[in-house]
């Protein structure tokens, strides 16, 4: 059996290994169009910034070592240009030579992975415009930098690898401005939860514009100027342009191979396209959403691992296997803090019509006695009918990853937001709580559902402030915590003071209370609730509440 695997990175890689491991005796052959396979490309902004200091660390094979290891022939600088289904041929041009052959297969993995989005916009073929894609764009701006004494640099774009490569310039004693068109960074997150990014981008002295797009780019000597539709002229030495990316199948126009208008490649749960003995995996591909059932793409090195493994398994043919779709976990570090999120965020579950919950809760990492406790932020949405666990998004210094990884599984698995309530997670003063904070989400959870607990949001501020006079308004935080800063017309009525003070609450208005993180006022609650049942609590807290309407 002859395969051919188009793509050598992530998924082409990771299929070829997978196949020699289930044939000793197919004969497997790589064409990738850079000239590296298999490398880290989740690594290069933390080369760029020094993070990562050998570049050798960033390419985990060789052509030479596949070739010695797994007995695959591996070819690169060599891009495929075009596959003749029928015939079952693969043209290729050696990058290096400009010569054209052509090579024949009896199975096909398409892995070209997705290439950088580039606009038409006026002065974008500067030299002085970069794209942070593979190993040899990161070794251009490398040295770009080192000969051209860059002391500023502008990032266009906030996604994962514009932020990266905003912290990882800094890092590098870079000037930075990071220009995003959106009026939030790392859209996978819902905005509430990426305002707090926002804030460390800016503590660590980012110069971040937000909700302005790109204009044209002019050049004035060594420095090149952004021009923003808004009108802002932002001048550097250099940019990097993180606009997106878009699927590299445009050899696949005329192979039959069904694509959508996107270019995106159509594949069965098996990753089979519509061409018998053609399979193809990773950037370029169309998955399911597995929480919407939606038709979705994942740019991501996680689920092209996983559906090359899949392929491999069906084009060796030992068994069947089938790749149930992704829950978009994800995660990126942003300076000291942590940013991750799986499932639907709640913008996509008022998209989708759901009758969704949401929890919002600010935690510590591990137990607050123990040296060196972090602050968490965890937003948890649950489906009110199903109480099924839609998604999550959590945030801060320590313990992120473990607690999203803890909610994929869940979500994968169908959980219910109530299984927090019950799941034993692993306690040491120095690793957690008796009360993990994702069992304190199953509390809140399991409070609002049996009505024990309501609460109000960031959607209900406005009229409140507006209407003042209609509400009882208390923040049951202590008097310095009240003087670093409070909303408007929210009186101070301390917690421990509370029962003693019943008699400056009207109690036929409703009562709305906030505290800082949003247990003390679920504990005046309670006393409040022996009084009315108009009783409100802020999801969050008063932290949340900071970040996401004073920044």
């Amino acid at each position: 059996m002859k395969v051919i695997i188009i793509g050598g990175v992530a998924g082409g890689a990771t299929a070829a290994s997978r196949i020699r491991r289930l044939n000793e005796t197919a004969q497997i052959t790589i064409y990738e169009k850079s000239g590296y396979i298999s490398y880290a490309n989740c690594g290069l902004p933390y080369y760029l910034g020094g993070v990562i200091k050998d570049k050798n660390a960033l390419i985990l094979q060789t052509p030479y070592s596949f070739l010695k290891r797994y007995n695959i022939d591996v070819f690169v600088s060599h891009e495929v240009i075009k596959v003749d289904t029928k015939e079952k041929k693969v043209y290729v041009k050696n990058l290096l030579t400009n010569d054209i052959f052509f090579d024949e297969y009896d199975k096909l993995l398409i892995a070209p992975g997705s290439s950088a989005i580039k606009p038409p916009i006026e002065g974008i073929e500067s030299n002085k415009i970069f794209y942070l894609k593979n190993v040899e764009d990161t070794y251009k701006i490398e040295d770009y930098i080192k000969n051209n004494r860059v002391k500023e640099v502008t990032v266009v774009g906030g996604g994962f690898i514009g932020v990266e490569a905003a912290e990882n310039f800094i890092h590098k004693g870079l000037k930075v401005n990071l220009v995003e068109k959106a009026n939030q960074v790392l859209t996978f997150l819902d905005e509430d939860m990426a305002s707090f990014a926002h804030f460390k981008l800016k503590q660590n002295g980012i110069n971040l514009i937000l909700g302005d797009g790109v204009k044209s780019f002019s050049e004035k000597g060594a420095k090149i100027t952004l021009h923003t539709e808004k009108g802002c002229k932002i001048e550097s030495d250099l940019i990097i342009l993180s606009l997106g990316v878009r699927p590299a199948t445009d050899f696949l126009k005329d192979s039959g191979i069904k694509l959508n208008a996107r270019g995106y490649i159509k594949v069965d749960e098996n990753l089979k396209t519509n061409i018998d003995d053609v399979y193809a995996v990773g950037d370029a591909v169309i998955i399911i959403n597995s929480k919407t059932n939606k038709i979705t793409t994942i740019p991501l090195a996680g689920p092209a691992n996983k559906q090359a493994r899949i392929a491999a398994d069906n084009i060796v043919g030992k068994r069947v296997s089938e790749y149930k779709g992704s829950n978009s976990t994800s995660i990126v570090k942003v300076f000291d803090f942590a940013f991750a999120s799986t499932g639907i965020n709640e913008r996509a579950a008022k998209a989708e019509g759901i009758n969704y919950e949401k929890v919002i809760i600010s935690a510590s990492s591990h137990a607050s006695y123990y040296p060196g406790a972090k602050s968490l932020v965890l937003k948890v949405i649950f489906d009110k009918d199903s109480l099924k666990i839609l998604g999550g998004q959590i945030l801060g210094a320590d313990g992120v990853d473990k607690r999203i990884d803890s909610l994929s599984t869940l979500i994968y698995k169908d959980g219910s937001i109530l299984d927090l309530v019950d799941i034993d997670f692993a306690y040491a003063p120095p690793f957690g709580s008796a009360k993990d904070p994702l069992n304190m989400v199953g509390y809140v959870a399991d409070n609002l559902i049996n009505g024990t607990l309501k609460q109000f949001d960031n959607s209900d501020i406005d009229e409140l402030i507006a209407n003042h006079i209609k509400y009882n308004l208390i923040d049951l935080r202590t008097p310095n915590e009240f003087m670093l800063g409070s909303i408007p017309h929210f009186k101070n009525i301390p917690l421990d003071e509370l029962r003693d003070r019943l008699s400056e609450i009207d109690f036929t208005k409703p009562i709305y209370v906030i505290c800082q993180s949003g247990l003390r006022s679920y504990l005046g609650s309670r006393i409040l609730r022996e009084y009315s049942e108009d009783v409100y609590n802020y999801i969050g807290g008063y932290s949340y509440y900071s970040f996401t309407n004073l920044l």
